[in-house]
């Protein structure tokens, strides 16, 4: 059974930096397309960043160069630097296809339950 679980959201000031990470199991996990996914209130859930089979990454435009996707094993990471209020979201980690290249265009099964980022001005 695929489990996903999101640990290291909080409160930053504007221009600080955080990491949250994502614990999968249930799976070989650097065998699958992995990626966060942000939902900030009232607005739609966004792809923030995704890593394919091959290690190959894509990103949101407005975090390029300020956030940085990694996995280690059964762990995925969001690295995040110069925060901004626009920032604040739920933050999810998500799963998707095992052996995928290209993760922009894998559909994504398998979520976790979220960890909160809040980055005040």
């Amino acid at each position: 059974q695929v489990r996903l679980v999101e640990f290291g959201g909080g409160s930053v000031q504007a221009g600080g930096s955080l990491t949250v990470s994502c614990a999968a199991s249930g799976y070989r996990g650097s065998n699958a397309c992995m990626a966060w996914f942000r939902q900030a209130a009232g607005k739609e859930r966004e792809r923030v960043a995704c890593i394919d089979t091959d290690g190959i990454t894509n990103y949101l435009d407005s975090v390029k160069n300020r956030f940085t996707i990694s996995r280690d094993k059964n762990w995925l990471y969001l690295q995040m630097s110069s925060l901004e209020p626009e920032d604040t979201a739920m933050y999810y980690c998500a799963r998707g296809p095992l052996r995928w290249f290209g993760c922009e265009s894998a559909e994504y099964g398998y979520w976790g339950q979220g960890t909160q980022v809040t980055v005040s001005s």
